[in-house]
């Protein structure tokens, strides 16, 4: 559980679940609430660490935990496939061990890790604005030589949460660090960011999937490169919500895996591969907007223009210090 006895407008609160003696749950949540209004959870499962739900200001959740099409795709969540660890076995000398983090099983070979939040700290920067930092574990499978697993990497995943009046902004920036051996990682089309959204919300069931470009629908927009996408449609009676991503500049210029059956993707290991010696790290990082209303209501090509602008700023800043 983390410390928030400094919180004073936003309260993180586990599950209470009660089971019968001798029982445990399997996964667990922790809720994050800002003046009493749900905004996500940090929720844990078997192979990974996620937000789920993921709600818009007025109260709607956007996001499906465990779809049976894809139950690996889980709400707001981070993965990779293709993941190869060098392990030593003689002097100079390297064995490469195949896993992937993304598919729950055993996927062309590659056998499943796991992805185990071990920490979270919680800071409140405003009265608008919390920060989450969690430190995540990126494990083998449990192996012949690895008992207890192997720790493969070591992930600070920070999370600035930003609730509003129209839109709740979702900041997650992603440190990925080689644990004890070298990792190369992708290329691959399973990765990073994954957004799932929750039924109503597929093109498939009536929702708009756009682009910054004009582009509609998953044939239209996969594989184009584009400065945003959002997928919104009716979430209750007439009422309307969706999410929309926004990459910052480490995760720019790479073109979109999106689907209309719910998935939008920002990967930037689609097409490179990125090789990690102990202590280097992988850094990306995206925003989501939860919003109500459909794009044009939400005015997300206002708010991707104040993202531009602020990360502009930003880069010149850092090159002038």
């Amino acid at each position: 559980m983390a410390n928030q006895s400094h919180l004073q407008n936003f309260s993180l609160e586990g599950d209470q679940v009660t089971l019968p003696k001798g029982a445990w749950a399997q996964s667990h949540r922790l809720n994050v609430r800002w003046r009493g209004r749900d905004l996500t959870a940090l929720s844990q499962g078997h192979y990974r660490a996620y937000l789920f739900p993921v709600y818009t200001p007025a109260g709607f959740a956007l996001t499906s935990e465990s779809p049976l099409d894809h139950p690996h795709h889980n709400s707001l969540w981070i993965g990779a496939d293709h993941v190869n660890c060098y392990l030593p076995f003689a002097n100079n000398t390297f064995e490469e061990a195949n896993y992937n983090f993304y598919v729950n099983d055993i996927f062309q070979g590659r056998a499943p890790g796991r992805i185990l939040s071990v920490d979270v700290e919680a800071e409140e920067l405003a009265a608008d604005h919390l920060r989450l930092t969690q430190t995540l574990h990126w494990q083998g499978p449990v192996e012949w030589g690895a008992p207890q697993r192997r720790t493969l990497a070591v992930e600070t995943r920070t999370i600035d949460i930003r609730p509003g009046q129209t839109a709740n902004l979702f900041d997650v920036r992603s440190q990925l660090r080689a644990a004890e051996w070298e990792l190369r990682i992708g290329p691959t089309r399973h990765a990073y960011f994954g957004l799932r959204m929750t039924e109503a919300l597929r093109v498939t069931a009536g929702a708009v999937l756009i682009d910054s470009a004009g582009r509609s629908g998953g044939q239209a927009i996969r594989r184009q490169i584009s400065d945003w996408v959002d997928c919104s449609g009716t979430i209750a009676a007439d009422r309307s919500a969706g999410a929309a991503l926004f990459p910052y500049p480490s995760a720019q210029g790479f073109p979109w895996f999106v689907s209309d059956w719910g998935t939008l993707t920002v990967n930037p290991l689609a097409r490179k591969q990125y090789q990690l010696q102990p202590g280097e790290a992988l850094d990306v990082a995206v925003r989501v907007v939860a919003h109500d209303g459909d794009a044009e209501q939400a005015d997300i090509a206002g708010l991707y223009r104040s993202f531009a602008r602020k990360n502009s700023a930003d880069i010149v800043k850092q090159s002038h210090d």
